[in-house]
């Protein structure tokens, strides 16, 4: 824009112009482009809640404290049938209480529990000795289909990553996630069944409510720090086989009754 020339005596004032575009450099104008941070979502009270849990479990043991997959192994085991025998019992607590499941182990092993074994076992055989397990007939198949997998590509050992784990007949992330922790020691993800979805919606601390046990998983990893995912699956499937129950919870029983956005929610519908 011309500028306007001065009178006599008058003192001429410069046009305003913007000098920031002469003083940025490339990395001011670079700056200036970014996204502005976001913060992490995280649910409300979540530590409170954490801790909360933490002091019940203590007071309140669970089944899967004493029958869980880890407990279904035996001292004497070498690590390789230790590691079959974490995956196995997997396998069968699919839908099944711990208390079932333990018992079945009980009796593959007295029989000779190995992938070779029940390779040569009739599937009649197997039926029986899994029955009552939920779904015993096809948990059979799938042991059978598993074993002959783990012999013929493994020398008779386990998959040492979830992505080869889920490719085994009847095995899901949930337990893959669980048997890489409990078998190798490694934290590949949070093991989420239906204890752990049923609570984790209950207490909201997913961004938004998830219909699936592996939405649930994702989500929860999201925002939930590292060093927590080995603990939580074991510190909410106890909670839920004692207190956070499917049926009927134990709200006035729970250290997070004032805190838990769906405590006593039949009571504050009526």
């Amino acid at each position: 824009m011309p500028r306007r020339k001065a009178k006599s005596g008058e003192e001429v004032v410069p046009d305003a112009v913007s000098t920031s575009s002469s003083t940025n450099t490339p990395e001011d104008d670079r700056e200036t482009m970014k996204e502005p941070k976001v913060e992490k979502w995280e649910p409300a009270k979540w530590q409170e809640t954490l801790n909360n849990l933490r002091t019940m479990r203590k007071d309140f043991k669970a089944p899967v404290d004493t029958m869980g997959c880890s407990k279904c192994c035996d001292d004497q085991m070498d690590e390789k049938m230790r590691r079959f025998c974490v995956l196995v019992s997997l396998m069968l607590s699919s839908q099944t209480k711990d208390q079932v499941t333990y018992d079945a182990m009980n009796r593959l092993k007295a029989e000779g529990l190995s992938p070779e074994n029940i390779i040569k076992w009739e599937t009649k055989k197997l039926e029986e000795l899994l029955m009552p397990v939920s779904f015993y007939k096809n948990k059979a198949k799938f042991l059978k289909k598993t074993s002959e997998i783990l012999v013929e590509k493994y020398n008779g050992d386990i998959p040492e990553t979830v992505e080869e784990l889920i490719k085994l007949p009847g095995v899901g992330p949930k337990m893959a996630h669980i048997c890489m922790n409990v078998a190798f020691g490694i934290v590949s993800g949070i093991g989420v069944d239906t204890h752990v979805h049923r609570i984790i919606n209950r207490l909201k601390w997913t961004k938004k409510p998830t219909k699936t046990p592996e939405q649930t998983r994702i989500a929860l990893e999201n925002w939930l720090p590292f060093n927590l995912w080995e603990e939580i699956n074991l510190l909410l499937v106890g909670f839920g086989q004692t207190i956070c129950t499917p049926v009927s919870p134990k709200c006035n029983t729970c250290a997070n009754n004032s805190i838990c956005p769906s405590a006593n929610i039949k009571k504050r519908k009526n």
